[in-house]
């Protein structure tokens, strides 16, 4: 089977993300109106990062999109062009997987915990296990790449990136693991001091000032054998 989508912009991932969940949401109200899509592109619920779209970006958006086949215009009531998403076909998704993708070009990396709780709002998802095996099906086609390994706190992201942006979010979430493992190492480190009825800090400070304290006796010891004129021969 050929694959259809391609990566696209981060105005096009908005509008397609946009139409997606409108279409789950508010199925009254769905296809969209171009002035209810630059609404739903710029809300601030349910969006990350927060956008200032202008009528213009998201009309040219919806042009690129429909080139590709991912959405098209049709004729609503009182002859309003009203915009309706291909997103199933031009991903090859459908149910719980065209949810976590909605979330994810909506709200951009996140982990399975995450993904499951958001998504739900949309489509019906299995726990844990299951959202993972969902995600597993979604790596497989191509369409999530894992950002960090496999155990608590792995994050996931789309594929639909441009490649410039995608090595930023790689590195952006290796620095977000790299930080988050020094907070496991401090609380584990607070722990072991609190076990022992010690603060972590205070014990910090302490060894500190117990290192001074030995570098000066050693400067003083110093000193005094050279006034003496000992030497490590005596």
């Amino acid at each position: 089977m050929t694959q259809s989508w391609q990566p696209i912009g981060r105005v096009e991932r908005r509008v397609l993300g946009a139409l997606v969940e409108k279409a789950k949401t508010t199925p009254d109200v769905y296809p969209l109106t171009l002035a209810a899509l630059v609404t739903a592109c710029n809300q601030k619920s349910n969006r990350s990062p927060l956008m200032q779209l202008t009528e213009g970006e998201v009309e040219d958006a919806v042009g690129r999109l429909r080139e590709l086949g991912a959405a098209t215009e049709v004729q609503g009531s009182g002859r309003v062009p009203r915009i309706r998403h291909h997103a199933y076909e031009w991903l090859g998704v459908s149910g719980a997987q065209a949810a976590i993708m909605t979330e994810l070009l909506l709200r951009g990396p996140q982990t399975a915990g995450d993904l499951r709780s958001r998504a739900s709002r949309m489509e019906a998802l299995p726990d844990l296990p299951g959202t993972l095996r969902l995600l597993e099906e979604l790596v497989s086609k191509g369409l999530v790449i894992p950002l960090s390994p496999p155990g608590r706190g792995q994050q996931f992201a789309h594929a639909l990136y441009l490649p410039e942006e995608r090595d930023k979010v790689r590195e952006h979430a290796g620095l977000q693991a790299a930080e988050s493992s020094m907070q496991v190492e401090r609380e584990e480190l607070r722990s072991v001091a609190g076990s022992s009825k010690l603060d972590y800090e205070a014990l910090a400070e302490q060894l500190g000032e117990l290192r001074s304290e030995v570098q000066r006796l050693a400067e003083r010891v110093e000193r005094l054998e050279l006034e003496r004129g000992i030497t490590d021969q005596d």
